[in-house]
């Protein structure tokens, strides 16, 4: 391997292994901006030309080795000498003055279409036209090359929390920390077999996964009864075959009042967002005439990486759990979900970075079953694994300016596939939690009156509490 190439970890390349003409493994980030006061009309467009000077940093300068062969279990990162700028740094614009609305249907449009291999997979674009003399910027990122926790780190340390400073590069000129990744498992020529077994190289490593997936997928006693296991999901419209086209919608709510109902509860802010999302999707699958009575299943990603490692790649483990839509009580729905998330991260604690990783692959593996239905339209009553993704990524706490600009809120836009028509995503900016609802266009009609009734859910939810 040449000195200059990086192999991809096992979970790096199963994003690759996991990308289709419908189901793209690419990540992105909607960033509405306000700003300066004093700033000319050529404020946008300097900022834009600017860009064509910056130096472009790893891991923003790679791109794949065999671009045009995904599934080579060999795939190194290697340095594109031929980086253009002008094609991954793009202009684009709303009729203006354009609402939220508009902006939401663009976003739609510009994450139905892939990255390209055959250069570094990612792409920026200036959005201008918004009202107020607002703009945006939607950054696209394929999951293989940066992981959602890293990509905030990054995102974090190229914007300042002076209002008046200038000449602040973008992402793609700011690298993470040379800091090297501890721990981890080895790079292998079989990514399943290094998540499954080779990562799990010492007896009691072997007995610490095993005793957790025998309390996860066996036990039913105690606190083990709480625990959702990777055969409990029922079917539903989330989980049939998606087209390439999606729908992106948005909601924000300031931190403050997720905390005081969790607060009240012995919640945390997630198992309440979890729970007003599962009061959501209730109204929205019953009006559709589609809400099974078993509760929905959501897979969340758990950040497993060291407090001071944000070297790029992935490094996230797995839990289930219920999301309540079977409880029509607000606050019943959350104790159910709290007890969930308590139970199974109690599992999690137990184990070292390497055995999660283990342990997580081997609680989605039915779910290849779910995926292979999904994709070829086979019906059979197969066991499901989980219905959709929720992820929560951690956000800076302090208002964030790039040269001047104020950042009014960031919005992540995650990944929908086959099996699972909707993602999830939180995180949090400042004193808000922003959420940002991803799905298959086809598949989940309406989707944005899903972020409607996950407000009201949350309006209800804070009455009773």
């Amino acid at each position: 391997m040449s000195a200059t190439s990086k192999r991809l970890s096992p979970q790096d390349l199963m994003f690759l292994y996991g990308e289709t003409p419908s189901s793209m493994m690419h990540v992105a980030s909607l960033l509405p901006f306000t700003p300066p006061a004093d700033s000319p009309a050529s404020y946008l467009r300097q900022m834009f030309e600017d860009t064509r000077h910056l130096e472009v940093v790893s891991p923003w300068n790679l791109k794949l080795s065999h671009p045009r062969m995904l599934y080579r279990p060999d795939q190194s990162w290697v340095v594109d000498d031929k980086f253009d700028i002008d094609y991954h740094v793009r202009r684009s614009a709303l009729a203006s003055p354009g609402d939220e609305r508009e902006l939401g249907i663009l976003v739609s449009r510009l994450h139905s279409h892939p990255v390209d291999f055959t250069r570094p997979p990612w792409e920026l674009h200036f959005i201008e036209g918004l009202e107020g003399g607002r703009f945006a910027i939607y950054m696209k990122i394929h999951h293989s090359l940066v992981d959602g926790y890293t990509g905030t780190k990054i995102l974090e340390r190229s914007m300042s929390t002076d209002p008046t400073r200038r000449n602040q590069p973008l992402f793609f000129n700011v690298g993470p920390p040379t800091k090297p990744r501890n721990g981890g498992p080895p790079p292998s020529r079989n990514p399943i077999m290094s998540l499954l077994g080779g990562v799990v190289d010492g007896t009691k490593s072997v007995l610490n996964v095993g005793k957790a997936l025998y309390n996860t997928q066996i036990r039913s006693d105690e606190e083990y009864g709480h625990i959702t296991n990777s055969l409990q999901a029922p079917h539903s419209i989330l989980n049939g075959h998606i087209s390439r086209n999606r729908r992106f919608a948005t909601q924000v709510y300031p931190l403050e009042r997720l905390k005081a109902i969790g607060s009240k509860h012995g919640a945390t802010v997630n198992d309440v967002s979890l729970a007003i999302i599962g009061g959501g999707l209730r109204s929205f699958l019953a009006e559709l005439g589609q809400l099974p009575e078993k509760p929905l299943v959501a897979f969340l990603p758990v950040n497993i990486r060291p407090k001071d490692d944000v070297g790029g790649g992935n490094a996230v483990g797995t839990i289930l759990v219920t999301m309540g839509t079977d409880i029509a009580d607000p606050v019943e729905r959350l104790t159910a979900i709290t007890a969930s998330t308590k139970a199974s991260k109690a599992q999690l604690k137990a184990m070292s970075a390497t055995e999660i990783l283990a342990y997580s692959a081997a609680l989605l593996a039915p779910s290849a079953l779910q995926i292979t239905s999904a994709m070829t339209g086979i019906t059979a009553p197969l066991p499901f694994t989980f219905n959709l993704c929720v992820s929560n990524v951690p956000g800076p706490r302090e208002t964030l300016y790039l040269n001047g600009s104020r950042l009014e809120a960031a919005y992540p836009v995650s990944i929908p596939m086959h099996g699972m028509a909707l993602n999830i995503t939180l995180h949090g900016y400042a004193d808000m939690l922003n959420f940002g609802f991803i799905g298959c266009r086809d598949a989940l009609p309406h989707l944005q009156r899903l972020a409607v009734y996950t407000g009201d859910a949350l309006d209800e939810l804070e009455k009773l509490a």
